[in-house]
């Protein structure tokens, strides 16, 4: 049974529809990661959820019971947002036991609670700090702290490592994979970090424009891209994506790619993508990702299907474990992802070998996946 259910939200301001019937379903326990460009409406649907904005139309469940009308503090959720939002005035200690002085929790249950936290985030050396003194990292602990001693049905994070530099991120993600997992409570989690999405969640909602793109798990929306945006937002390097001229004769269908003016590189379909068929002789978009393109010795193994082609490199990129090179292909330039000690150079040709077990294929015109 789902724990938090959103059914056919809607939210507008005036004429202005920003949530487009929205439908999400989470278990019990779940972390919910709402992903998307700047305005696509993730932190709207947050602030729906948290009672901060009242919805036009539809429902919000937590538990099997309505809380579209409810007031924030009678909805049981604790929020932590990117600010920060700590009281200058206070110390650690108090800006943790704040919330508890004022629901009237008897001080020796708060100390307890406190300490309890604490000892969970690793800053039990800073409780008689300010937040002045502390470092961007402590503060958000600090409040994370602050939400944790409610013990809520439903964590909220509003974009709460944006503030962070890259290394802190990395730290404090892992931390807070490592706090659900110990906690088990629900959690929904608003980035434009989609790796971030992709290394916290148990389930991914993609929202663009206020309509919600997909929904499912990190290994779905990875691999089964809904439509070209996803493909195309989920992922770094992002999925490549270049138009192929779908072809049908008696060994079976085959995608065309443009080589820059030589012969077209041929490549077949796998034998689980014959909806192509119904494509045959007409333009589609072909998607694969940076690490399905690849040079011959680092291709998978357990492939069903590779196909090798020579491709003109003009960018080497070594990335330390990787190395990207850059070629065109299809009309665009394209992204392999090689091995770090593959022996590559810009300018010359080299063949790459092409995982189509992972490639995808979407109607130009729609931009929804065909196979």
């Amino acid at each position: 049974m789902s724990f938090l259910k959103i059914s056919h939200l809607r939210k507008s301001y005036g004429a202005l529809e920003i949530l487009k019937d929205i439908n999400i379903e989470i278990e019990e326990g779940g972390f919910l990661v709402l992903v998307g460009p700047s305005g696509c409406g993730k932190s709207t649907l947050l602030n729906t959820i948290a009672g901060l904005e009242p919805i036009t139309s539809g429902d919000i469940e937590i538990n099997g019971r309505s809380v579209s009308g409810l007031h924030p503090s009678k909805r049981d959720i604790a929020m932590v947002f990117q600010s920060y939002a700590l009281y200058p005035n206070m110390t650690v200690a108090g800006n943790i036991a704040f919330g508890m002085e004022i629901r009237g929790v008897p001080k020796e249950e708060r100390e307890k609670a406190i300490h309890q936290v604490a000892d969970m985030l690793q800053i039990g050396h800073l409780l008689d700090r300010k937040p002045s003194q502390l470092s961007g990292g402590q503060r958000q602990r600090v409040a994370m702290g602050r939400a944790l001693v409610r013990n809520p049905q439903v964590f909220l994070f509003d974009e709460p490592l944006s503030n962070l530099d890259a290394k802190l991120r990395v730290d404090m993600r892992t931390e807070i994979k490592r706090l659900h997992h110990r906690m088990k409570t629900t959690i929904v989690y608003v980035t434009h970090d989609q790796i971030e999405a992709m290394t916290l969640a148990t389930k991914i909602a993609v929202l663009k424009d206020g309509v919600l793109q997909q929904f499912g798990s990190p290994a779905e929306i990875y691999n089964n891209p809904a439509n070209m945006f996803v493909a195309d937002f989920m992922g770094s390097p992002a999925m490549n994506l270049l138009e192929a001229t779908v072809e049908k004769n008696d060994a079976g269908l085959s995608v065309l790619l443009s080589r820059g003016g030589g012969e077209p590189l041929r490549l077949p379909v796998s034998a689980d993508k014959q909806a192509l068929a119904a494509h045959a002789g007409r333009q589609v978009m072909f998607g694969i990702r940076p690490e399905a393109l690849t040079d011959p010795d680092g291709a998978d193994r357990n492939a069903k299907l590779l196909a090798e082609g020579d491709c003109l490199i003009e960018v080497v990129e070594p990335a330390g474990a990787d190395t990207f090179a850059v070629t065109h292909l299809g009309g665009k330039e394209i992204v392999a992802r090689l091995r770090a000690d593959a022996h590559i150079h810009a300018g010359q040709t080299a063949r790459l070998a092409f995982n189509l077990d992972k490639a995808v294929y979407f109607d130009p015109q729609t931009q929804a996946r065909i196979a």
